[in-house]
């Protein structure tokens, strides 16, 4: 029996500020979230940020939340696994862990242990690798691995950020939105922003592996190609996703812009910023205006309140369209099962043919 984790980093178990607070508190202690002294980031977290952003937070989370079924990254995350588990079939189980809340990576562990998995293998669900999360994910798995008097050999499902498997089906769940926001402004192609996640500059160049550390946000051009200095970046990763996602829509450079969202504190995040951006092409009235945010495989608070309600409300220009995580999309876990088989060198069966 083979197992499979699949990592997202985690959602509040409510929208309220007591759940909302639980969650920061174990995110924001991250050493690799909030990297500096260990003092420090206990007096920014615990006099700065948590007496002020979970409130502000707790609003946030409860214009997304579900009635039914709660927090969107989870259930979105959940559907994904499930369809895993049915397209990989009996002789696998797949189990769904957060970084930080629930379900948490020691339970998906015991249930992949208790499964009788006599091989595990882990796949973080970021497209782009990231210290602050992938990193951070990896370790708290090997740790947890550590800990334990037996576990089964562990095979990590390398970052996808260039995939020809994700980035089709990144097009695929985006394409009625952008097919709607042709036709309603009788345009050939709109502007199309691709929003990512923001990191601070630090981490970016911390992973610079030219000798020196001469390469990374050395240049406006660092990032136009992949080499060995950069093969490590976040930003590097990025920019290959757009260029892959721009050529499979058939927009030239001129019809895109990559940025960064969320940023939090006051040292310098990854430029230009998505807000910046966008109000940049809203005072310039690009109509109409598509954002994918691709560095998210669920929808979930970034991108459906960041951009598909705060940005999309404050977007004067004309229409601002907000283009669909993965998700469960068919074409999403048919990538999914292909990665996990590639890694487990067992060939890549037909897409769907489980289903």
């Amino acid at each position: 029996m083979n197992g499979l984790l699949l990592i997202n980093l985690g959602t509040p178990e409510g929208p309220d500020t007591g759940p909302v607070r639980r969650y920061l508190a174990e995110f924001l202690s991250d050493p690799r979230v909030l990297d500096m002294p260990a003092i420090q980031r206990w007096l920014l977290l615990y006099l700065i940020i948590l007496p002020l952003r979970p409130r502000r937070s707790s609003a946030a989370y409860q214009k997304v939340w579900d009635p039914e079924r709660g927090s969107p990254l989870l259930f979105h995350s959940e559907d994904l696994t499930a369809g895993v588990d049915a397209a990989l079939g009996d002789d696998w189980t797949v189990v769904l862990g957060m970084r930080y809340g629930r379900p948490s990576l020691e339970s998906a562990l015991d249930a992949l242990v208790d499964a009788g998995c006599t091989r595990i293998f882990v796949l973080p669900l970021y497209p782009q690798y990231a210290s602050s999360s992938t990193g951070s994910s990896l370790e708290a798995v090997f740790r947890l691995a550590a800990e334990r008097p037996w576990v089964p050999p562990i095979t990590v499902v390398p970052s996808f950020f260039d995939h020809p498997g994700y980035l089709d089906a990144t097009i695929d769940a985006a394409r009625d939105t952008v097919d709607a926001a042709r036709q309603s402004a009788g345009a050939e192609h709109p502007h199309v922003v691709f929003s990512f996640h923001g990191l601070p500059e630090h981490q970016v160049r911390a992973t610079d592996l030219s000798p020196g550390r001469t390469h990374c946000l050395a240049s406006e051009t660092c990032c136009d190609t992949l080499v060995p200095a950069n093969r490590g970046c976040y930003r590097a990763q990025c920019f290959a996703t757009a260029r892959g996602l721009a050529e499979r829509l058939g927009i030239p450079r001129s019809g895109w812009t990559l940025s960064f969202q969320s940023r939090l504190g006051r040292v310098p995040w990854l430029r230009p910023y998505t807000d910046h951006v966008l109000a940049e092409l809203s005072d310039a009235g690009v109509d109409p205006v598509v954002v994918f945010t691709p560095s998210f495989v669920a929808d979930c608070l970034e991108t459906l309140e960041e951009i598909g309600m705060e940005a999309k409300g404050e977007y004067t220009g004309g229409a601002l369209w907000e283009a669909p995580c993965l998700n469960a999309h068919p074409s999403w876990i048919d990538t999914v099962v292909e990665l996990v088989q590639t890694a487990a060198g067992l060939g890549v069966r037909a897409a769907g043919a489980a289903r």
